[in-house]
């Protein structure tokens, strides 16, 4: 066969170079513009010839090969199939994480602007998230509401608020009790344009009055810490998320018994579902400590739920894993500068915390029931709260005891 030239084609010349076909020196030499050289790197021995498909560089097939055509590929070994499904699995796993990702980051409601405040407090070391329970009925029916005992009051409260530090002395879980008697700062109500001064309230107030804005600020100016993340979750969100991951085990060591929360709880090792922990972490009638009673039941749970979230069965489990990951962002509300791999660091945070490489604590409190114009307060103890505070903030060992 000839490629049109004096030289049949494939045909090598003396250097093991392919020669230039008379027709293009020719043009080339017309044009001015020079020959090509002559000859190029000849192929590796055993390689076929681009001229001649199937043949080595030998001028012979390869043992088995008719007519040119290839020989046909063995079938993959059980070494290969493995290693083929390993690949498809880990691309598909990788897809997966990948699509939930980016559908999970657009559903966080980021209407919180840390940013915006004023008067805030200088950066300290560490990170410090502000996690909120409020009593939002966003997202629950009129039947719900009734079965879960919210009551009909609109707008938001807190029923729980821990800050969590996180450093390089490991995880510090703070509880703030909702009845903290604290400053105010000064603030402005939106609906009216009216303008209120710094007063002495419960720290509940902050978040009535001017939302996560206010909230925010009233932490930072009673405690010295910046707040560098915030998350809040409603009653739906927080139902949903347990009842996702199919209950959190928690054992208690007496009854509850709560009327008003709705919580009937006996005592011993036993499986909450979304009710029944909502009622339990709401609960605080019967705490001989009220408010502080209640926020050691709400660390307890927490702590819980990490450990249940984070198990294989939970996160390998996508009816489980796409279930509780929706329920949770539901209704959960952060800050701006909060993305899917910061709320995966407070978690991480959670669970460090369950496993025992952190700490729980109780803001240092020198009165549970101070009697104020305002009803009943809880008064946080000055000297032990700013020397817990300056810890954090300088990111060193805590020196207040586990649990206090």
């Amino acid at each position: 066969m000839s490629d049109g030239t004096d030289r049949p084609a494939g045909h090598y010349d003396r250097s093991g170079g392919v020669a230039e076909p008379p027709r293009v020196a020719a043009g080339r030499a017309a044009r001015g513009t020079g020959a090509l050289p002559t000859t190029r790197t000849a192929p590796l021995p055993g390689m076929p010839s681009p001229a001649t498909p199937g043949r080595t560089g030998h001028g012979r097939r390869p043992p088995g090969d008719a007519g040119g055509r290839r020989r046909p590929k063995p079938p993959p070994t059980r070494r290969r199939r493995i290693v083929r499904l390993t690949v498809l699995v880990v691309g598909a796993l990788l897809a997966s994480s990948v699509g939930t990702y980016v559908w999970a980051d657009t559903k966080l409601d980021q209407e919180v602007d840390l940013g915006a405040l004023p008067d805030r407090p200088a950066d300290g070391r560490g990170t410090n998230y502000l996690i909120v329970g409020s009593d939002s009925r966003a997202g629950l029916s009129e039947q719900a509401r009734k079965d879960l005992r919210t009551g009909s009051a609109e707008g938001r409260r807190t029923d729980s608020m821990i800050l969590l530090h996180t450093g390089a002395n490991g995880t510090t879980m703070l509880s703030l009790p909702r009845d903290s008697w604290v400053t105010v700062p000064p603030y402005v109500r939106p609906e009216t344009g009216r303008s209120y001064r710094a007063e002495p309230d419960k720290l509940n107030a902050a978040f009535s009055l001017g939302g996560p804005d206010l909230l925010v600020r009233a932490v930072e100016r009673n405690t010295g810490l910046r707040i560098d993340h915030y998350a809040e979750t409603g009653f739906a969100g927080f139902v949903g998320v347990v009842d996702a991951v199919g209950g959190v085990d928690l054992c208690l060591d007496r009854a509850v018994k709560d009327e008003k929360s709705g919580a009937d709880l006996p005592r011993g090792c036993q499986t909450l579902d979304g009710a029944e922990a909502l009622a339990f972490v709401r609960q605080r009638k019967q705490e001989a400590q009220g408010d502080l009673g209640r926020t050691r039941n709400q660390q307890k749970f927490l702590t819980a739920l990490a450990k249940k979230a984070v198990t294989p069965k939970t996160l390998l489990n996508p009816a489980k894993s796409f279930p509780t990951l929706g329920a949770g962002l539901d209704t959960l509300v952060v800050d701006k500068d909060t993305d899917l791999p910061d709320l995966m660091s407070l978690f991480r945070a959670m669970q460090g915390v369950t496993a025992g490489g952190g700490r729980q604590l109780n803001v240092p409190v020198s009165d549970p029931a101070l009697a104020t114009s305002k009803g009943s307060a809880v008064k946080w103890d000055d000297s032990r709260a700013r020397k817990l505070f300056a810890e954090l903030r300088d990111d060193r060992p805590v020196t207040l005891p586990q649990g206090s």
